[in-house]
C-alpha cells in the first residue's frame, strides 16, 4: 500500500488539531512537518513546540523533514519531542555518515532527503543505515511549485540500485504531488507521498472528502497495478 502523508504545513495552522483527527480518521499513514531555518531554505515554518502540542492528539508516525543548516545539533531534540522518523540533507552536515548513525541509534528510522540536483551516489556509502529517502521533486522551501520532471527518472534510479542491492529502503517524493503525477511516481518505485495543496489541502470539497478521495485513488492504483 502506497503510505499518505499530510505536509501540515499546508493545513490551516488555526484549525491544525482538527485537521489532524480529519486526516487520521481518513487514515493517512504519518504526518510530514517540514522544518525550515530560513538558512538552509528561504523561509520559516513549523518547530518543536508545535510538533510537541498536537503529538497526543494521534498515535500516527510523525515525520520530521529537517531543512535546517547543521541538522546534528538537533536530532535529540526532535526525537524527545515526539518524531518517529527525520529527514535530513546531505548538503547540511559536515559529517553525513555520522549524523545519520546516531539519528539510527536513537530508534527512529532514518531518512536522507535529496534535493532536485543532488546526486544519487552518496547512498553507496550510507544506504546500510538509512530506512528512507526522500526525492524531492521541487526545491525545497515552499508550497505550490512546479513539479520537476527530471526527478522521475531519480527515482526510477534509486528504485533500481535498491533492488540491485538487496537494500531495505523506501522512497518517500515530495513536492507537488497532484492527481497527475502520483500515478507516474508510484510507477517509477515511490512508496510514500508527501501530500500538501496539489491534492489533499485547500480542496473544494473540503479536507474530509479529499482525505477520503485521495485514499481512494492511492488504493485503486496499486490494485490496477
Amino acid at each position: 500500500m502506497t503510505e499518505i502523508g499530510p505536509s501540515l504545513m499546508c493545513s490551516d495552522l488555526g484549525a491544525l488539531r482538527e485537521d489532524i483527527k480529519i486526516l487520521h480518521e481518513g487514515n493517512v499513514d504519518f504526518f510530514h512537518f517540514d522544518i525550515m531555518d530560513g538558512h538552509f531554505v528561504p523561509n520559516y515554518t513549523m518547530g518543536t513546540d508545535m510538533i510537541k502540542s498536537v503529538r497526543h492528539d494521534t498515535n500516527l508516525p510523525f515525520d520530521a523533514h529537517l531543512m535546517i543548516e547543521y541538522p546534528e545539533r538537533y536530532i535529540d531534540t526532535f526525537v524527545e519531542c515526539g518524531c518517529d522518523m527525520i529527514s535530513i540533507h546531505e548538503e547540511a552536515t559536515p559529517h553525513l555518515h555520522r549524523t545519520l548513525q546516531h539519528m539510527n541509534s536513537t530508534g527512529v528510522r532514518t531518512g536522507l532527503a535529496l534535493n532536485p540536483s543532488t546526486s544519487l551516489n552518496s547512498l553507496e556509502y550510507v544506504g546500510d543505515i538509512v530506512d528512507y529517502v526522500v526525492i524531492m521533486t521541487v526545491n525545497p522551501g515552499f508550497a505550490g511549485q512546479t513539479f520537476i520532471p527530471s526527478t522521475l527518472n531519480k527515482i526510477e534510479n534509486l528504485k533500481h540500485f535498491i533492488n540491485s542491492n538487496n537494500l531495505q529502503i523506501k522512497i518517500q517524493v515530495d513536492g507537488n504531488i497532484s492527481y497527475d503525477i502520483i500515478p507516474e511516481v508510484i510507477r517509477k518505485g515511490a512508496d510514500m507521498l508527501v501530500c500538501g495543496t496539489s491534492c489533499l489541502f485547500k480542496q473544494p470539497n473540503g479536507l474530509k472528502q479529499s482525505t477520503a478521495d485521495l485514499r481512494h485513488f492511492t488504493d485503486r492504483l496499486k490494485v490496477e497495478q
